[in-house]
């Protein structure tokens, strides 16, 4: 037997707990199924310096247990598992959690969040955090006076290059093709700017380093002839892109051209009636634990007055 609640909140990180500390508070019984990586991509960050109300910065994992725990305290039921299968063509709506547990719930409020494109070296997870990362204007601060390289060749790769010469000496843009992909307008802008490089028909075979004394340069390797060398730097971010965790729903949820949950603007409201949407899912622009948060308490709101309704 399926058990019922009133309001089931798939994934967590800001955005779910949010909504979960604003449906709780209303008192809608939410039920919250924290997903594979409970509280998001926070829990892989090490310091958060850019959250409103912590001036000396935070973890990003206790900056989680913190959001986890004022929902938990006003009463939201936390879940630990990922749904398997979310079926939105019937009512009440149907999730299974690990392929075993089934929940029905009158509303839902998707926060699975989005994950970043990786390149797929083995030391990439082992030094996220301690010198690569996928979020210069989350981690940028940190490497003031630094030399850093970005690996990519579209907008993402122009604006986090540009962004970072605030803070390095010089930053570096690795493509493995010869020209960019990136719109002429971020292109001209990146190419005027004095701190950025480029290194062309390479990608990165290799990152160099430590946890303890963090990234200490790349291994590139030419693309035409296969010939590697040693780049020195103390810093690695990964601009290939983001990719909302939609597949779940896909098909069943009207998603934008790159995979994005489409929301009424202005709303957490998407094309099923019942089905709010928050977070990184529906947001490939801003992508911030603050904005993320913010939309998390819209969809719980949202959420209130149609159950209400």
């Amino acid at each position: 037997m399926a058990e019922h609640t009133r309001l089931l909140i798939v994934g967590s990180g800001p955005a779910g707990y949010t909504a979960a500390l604003y449906a709780s508070r209303a008192e809608l019984s939410p039920v919250l199924i924290a997903g594979s990586q409970p509280g998001g991509q926070l829990m892989i960050t090490t310091d958060v310096e850019n959250y409103p109300g912590f001036p000396k910065g935070i973890l990003g994992p206790d900056l989680m247990d913190l959001f986890k725990a004022q929902a938990e305290r006003f009463g939201t039921r936390f879940v630990q598992g990922t749904v398997t299968s979310l079926d939105l063509s019937r009512r009440p709506f149907r999730a299974v959690v690990d392929e075993k547990e089934d929940w029905t719930a009158d509303a839902l409020v998707l926060s699975t969040g989005a994950s970043a494109k990786w390149i797929g070296l083995p030391r990439e997870a082992e030094l996220s955090g301690y010198g690569v990362s996928a979020c210069a204007t989350c981690d940028g601060f940190f490497f003031k006076g630094k030399e850093l390289a970005v690996v990519g060749g579209g907008d993402t790769a122009m604006e986090e290059a540009t962004f970072l010469t605030k803070f390095a000496t010089r930053v570096t843009v690795i493509h493995r093709r010869g020209e960019l992909r990136a719109s002429k307008i971020m292109q001209e802008r990146a190419r005027k700017n004095p701190k950025i490089a480029f290194r062309w028909d390479s990608v990165v075979a290799d990152i160099l380093g430590s946890r303890e004394e963090g990234v200490t340069g790349l291994v590139l390797q030419d693309v035409k002839t296969g010939a590697r060398s040693n780049f020195s730097c103390q810093g690695l971010f990964v601009a290939i892109g983001h990719e909302p965790n939609t597949k779940l729903f896909a098909g069943q949820i009207e998603l934008d051209a790159k995979g994005y949950v489409r929301t009424v603007p202005g709303t957490t409201k998407t094309s099923v009636p019942g089905v709010f949407a928050c977070g990184d899912v529906q947001d490939p622009f801003y992508r911030q634990a603050v904005t993320a948060a913010g939309s998390g308490c819209m969809a719980a709101i949202d959420a209130g007055h149609w159950l209400a309704g």
